[in-house]
């Protein structure tokens, strides 16, 4: 699946545009490398996202196509 959207069915971006518009600006790392839109993330990759001052990683446990709200948050953990 491709970062952007992974970010988005995982609500951990709320939007997809938002999700592209921060891989393009370099915002988002996937294994320590800033990674672009169409990176195709695996279960175990680390995602590191930085806006402003405020940085957070996220370990993906789980890759699916749709995701309900309540299973989302079972896709990553927070680190």
């Amino acid at each position: 699946m491709r970062l952007d959207k992974y970010l988005k069915v995982s609500r951990i971006i709320k939007r997809r545009t938002i999700a592209n518009e921060a891989c393009d600006a370099g915002k988002v790392e996937v294994n320590g490398k800033t990674a672009r839109a169409s990176y195709d993330v695996k279960a175990g990759d680390e995602i590191k996202i930085t806006f402003g001052n405020n940085v957070k990683v996220y370990k993906v446990l789980l890759v699916t196509e749709h995701a309900l709200k309540d299973d989302a948050v079972k896709m990553y953990e927070q680190l």
